[in-house]
């Protein structure tokens, strides 16, 4: 059965992009423009086996998300990367204590967005 991972993230480009690497390589791939849209897929019974997320988004961005998700049952320790052009230091340990997996920075080529994924995602 295909994995299902979830991306958040509010650049229609980015979604498309990261979207079609995915599926191309056989993942079932779900999108949210945001936290709060994703929050709410997640809650409607979205079953994701990985989160993909930006950080700065509006309404809810990736740090927010991250706590959110990992209060969510079943969701404690489903992988969870981040996507982002942050590369500070201080906002990667801050990802990291709130519950994110890994960090990747914008612009990310495809081969290794999957080959960080298939390190991360279970099974």
């Amino acid at each position: 059965m295909p994995k299902t991972i979830l991306i958040v993230d509010d650049s229609a480009t980015m979604l498309m992009s990261v979207r079609a690497t995915l599926e191309m390589n056989g993942y079932v791939v779900e999108t949210a423009a945001d936290g709060c849209k994703a929050l709410s897929k997640l809650r409607s019974g979205l079953k994701a086996d990985m989160i993909i997320t930006d950080i700065n988004m509006p309404h809810m961005g990736g740090m927010e998300l991250i706590k959110q998700v990992r209060a969510l049952p079943g969701y404690r320790f489903k992988p969870i990367l981040t996507l982002t052009t942050e590369s500070q230091a201080a906002k990667r340990d801050e990802a990291r204590r709130l519950g994110a997996t890994g960090w990747l920075v914008k612009p990310v080529p495809g081969p290794e967005l999957l080959e960080v994924v298939r390190q991360v995602m279970p099974g």
